[in-house]
């Protein structure tokens, strides 16, 4: 795997705190690493990388995502970034997992591991959002084993708590998961901020405004983040 980010701590430790992880790329900047050119399983990928105003062309959050997988890498993102609206962003840009850098380092691992094996990674809150963009009929085509499935997931129950429920093995599940989640990422892509601002009772303008754009501007990611968390 290659990891992206703009701290010396985290590039130079995490293979040592995460040994399962084989880091063939550690790199500051997104640029870099289209460099290098590296082949690699999964790309490991902070959201906040620099200072804009030293390094303005330097490819921030959505752009990077972008960026990444246009490439044709798999892109996990591995951020203290809490905003479900950001998060859920970042799965509708092409990102195969979402895992949060204050989660317990054997866990992160795991997860990280899972998405570079072809799985998903998808944040709770994120599962929040996507149960109610396919109750409101935003999102369809799931047949009613994976609606359970999402039911149970988006209120915190375990594989285990479900597969009993459900009268199914925990591994089919998965298995379950794996497809559902990939079905409701491509459809989060195919959906314009005004459906979804639509489907979850928000003000026309609350979700980001390059939900599903071109946006590629570094600039552009960090205005719309600093708006939306106050900063000036």
């Amino acid at each position: 795997m290659a990891v992206v980010d703009d701290a010396s701590l985290i590039r130079e430790s995490i293979g040592l705190l995460m040994p399962r992880l084989d880091v063939v790329a550690a790199v500051s900047t997104v640029e870099e690493l289209v460099r290098r050119r590296p082949v690699v399983e999964v790309v490991l990928l902070d959201l906040h990388l620099a200072n804009l105003e030293q390094q303005p062309d330097v490819r921030q959050g959505i752009a990077a995502i972008r960026a990444l997988t246009g490439r044709g890498y798999r892109v996990c993102v591995y951020s203290q970034e809490e905003r479900r609206f950001v998060l859920a962003a970042c799965i509708a840009a092409g990102a195969s997992g979402v895992v949060s850098k204050a989660l317990p380092t054997r866990r992160a691992e795991q997860l990280i591991l899972e998405v570079a094996a072809g799985g998903a990674a998808v944040p709770q809150s994120v599962v929040g959002i996507l149960e109610v963009l396919v109750r409101r009929d935003c999102i369809t085509l799931l047949s009613d084993r994976q609606r359970q499935l999402l039911h149970g997931r988006a209120r915190g129950l375990t594989y285990a708590q479900i597969a009993k429920q459900l009268f199914v093995s925990e591994s089919t599940l998965r298995g379950y998961w794996l497809d559902l989640t990939r079905s409701l990422s491509d459809s989060l892509r195919s959906l314009t901020p005004g459906e979804i601002e639509r489907a979850l009772g928000l003000a026309p303008g609350d979700l980001l405004e390059f939900w599903s754009g071109e946006a590629t501007d570094a600039k552009d990611w960090w205005r719309v983040t600093a708006s939306e968390s106050g900063s000036t």
